[in-house]
């Protein structure tokens, strides 16, 4: 069997501090070092396309919602876990840019809508077909089988986290 960092830093651990039982290490370091890895694959595919990993949750965020491909700050809010503040400034940067617009919605004139555009929609797609052939190629050595149920126990993990944010 290969090894990897990991490896070599519990069996270091182990040496050094055999009263410990260093096995949650050997699981949780290596999912923080694939997401350390996973973020610059993000970075390199969003940047293919102009994309900041931030621009891409805003727009994917609108993508997702369906036609017309429209959301409330508020919703958006809650979808990419940012303040007030920093959506703000989010939006006012993809209006600059074109990708997405403001308008007041139709029943209450005080709401403001955020919508993608179609320039926005170009490029969410296109950020999404490089950012899933990127995590193809990160997939490509495990089989279908052992991907559901990587999906199903990372799922266990995450659903205490997601639980507490909801």
């Amino acid at each position: 069997m290969s090894t990897d960092e990991v490896d070599r830093l519990v069996q270091a651990w182990r040496r050094e501090r055999p009263d410990l039982d260093i096995r949650p290490m050997e699981v949780l370091s290596r999912v923080s070092r694939l997401a350390r890895h996973l973020d610059r694959a993000r970075r390199t595919a969003f940047a293919a396309h102009g994309l900041e990993p931030w621009e891409f949750d805003v727009l994917a965020a609108l993508r997702r919602a369906g036609p017309p491909y429209e959301l409330s700050p508020g919703t958006l809010l809650a979808q990419t876990l940012v303040t007030s503040g920093t959506m703000t400034t989010r939006v006012d940067k993809l209006t600059a840019r074109g990708l997405v617009t403001r308008r007041r919605d139709e029943q209450d004139r005080r709401a403001v809508q955020v919508a993608l555009t179609d320039m926005g929609r170009t490029a969410v797609d296109a950020a999404l077909d490089s950012l899933l052939a990127h995590e193809r190629e990160i997939l490509a050595d495990i089989d279908d089988t052992d991907q559901t149920a990587l999906a199903r126990l990372l799922r266990t993990l995450v659903l205490p986290f997601d639980d507490v944010e909801d």
